[in-house]
């Protein structure tokens, strides 16, 4: 198909797009960031996890995402005394017919919010990202697919060390995104501050049905990527690792670990989905370096050099886009 045909039918089919974004907008104020971040990681068949302090509206952005559009929506608040069974769902024995009946848990809905993850311990995330990578739960004997579209917000509060377990790296691996939420600016929390104390927050409607949605996601599929910018990623991915062939050395100690095939695959996926909700039919390297970060930081370990001079993922990261060449 020829680019400008492409570009035309990216242009109409983003429109339905542009008004669950604007619709989105109405109840969060000040974190344009976040909200694109799960439409990224709604268009791009992934799921993402948000590192943000409490108050920053995590958990009602994901809530007004699926108020937004025509789906079901469940939240699970992660806790120290969760188990497996809460999540995905058990056998039941009904006393009447002798027999087990199915009870399906929270993780059959399209949005599901997994608050603060990090406060069950690794038996509740392992049946809860298992789920994600698989797109199906196994309860029993019988196997059950997952609801498409199918999204899991993560949420983790990076203050609290206290009571929690973190993700392994191995499982952290598994969602697209990792975000990190800021503080809104001073005239978006003056708006939030008037329009909570006035109750005047609009209410969201549904604009945007599940069939749309899917649609959208198989016309991302058509984005254009040219040869030069899967080379530029894989160039990026493989610096994460080898940051020496690269001409940073001083990057070789500070780094224990780099990127999984997994990163090289997320980053091209969601450079096109970028590329889409700004209504273009091809990826250019701006659109890998603007999700370079989000792609990246939860998939590149630092070592204890780096943590004792303070260097961030992010840091290594700018480092490696500063260098690597750009086609």
């Amino acid at each position: 198909m020829d680019i400008q045909q492409l570009n035309q039918q990216i242009e109409a089919k983003s429109e339905s797009i542009s008004r669950l974004t604007s619709e989105i907008n109405k109840a969060i104020i000040g974190q344009e960031k976040m909200i694109e971040s799960l439409l990224i990681g709604l268009l791009g068949n992934g799921h993402v996890l948000l590192e943000g302090v409490p108050g920053l509206a995590k958990t009602l952005a994901i809530k007004t995402l699926s108020d937004a559009v025509d789906g079901s929506f469940s939240r699970i608040q992660f806790t120290p005394d969760l188990l497996p069974a809460d999540v995905v769902g058990t056998l039941i024995y009904n006393v009447k017919e002798n027999d087990f009946r199915i009870k399906k848990g929270p993780i059959f809905a399209n949005f599901v919010l997994a608050d603060e993850i990090n406060r069950s311990p690794a038996k509740v995330q392992s049946a809860l990202l298992e789920a994600m990578q698989e797109r199906q739960v196994t309860i029993g004997d019988e196997t059950y697919p997952l609801q498409k579209p199918f999204l899991v917000l993560a949420t983790q509060n990076p203050v609290e060390q206290e009571g929690t377990y973190p993700l392994p790296e191995a499982q952290v691996d598994r969602f697209m995104l990792k975000t990190v939420i800021t503080y809104p600016d001073f005239e978006s929390e003056r708006l939030i501050l008037r329009n909570s104390i006035n109750q005047t927050f609009p209410k969201v409607e549904k604009v945007i049905t599940i069939t749309e949605l899917l649609e959208a996601r198989e016309m991302v599929k058509q984005v254009y990527m040219d040869e030069k910018i899967e080379k530029y990623i894989l160039d990026i991915i493989f610096a994460t690792r080898f940051p020496d062939k690269i001409g940073l050395e001083k990057l070789v100690p500070m780094i224990s670990f780099g990127s999984s095939p997994r990163g090289s695959i997320n980053l091209a996926q969601a450079s096109k989905v970028y590329a889409f909700l700004r209504k273009r039919a091809y990826v250019i390297p701006d659109d890998v370096r603007a999700m370079a970060k989000d792609v990246l930081r939860h998939r590149i370990g630092i070592s204890y050099e780096a943590e004792a001079e303070n260097v961030t993922p992010e840091e290594i990261i700018d480092n490696i886009l500063n260098v690597v060449p750009v086609p």
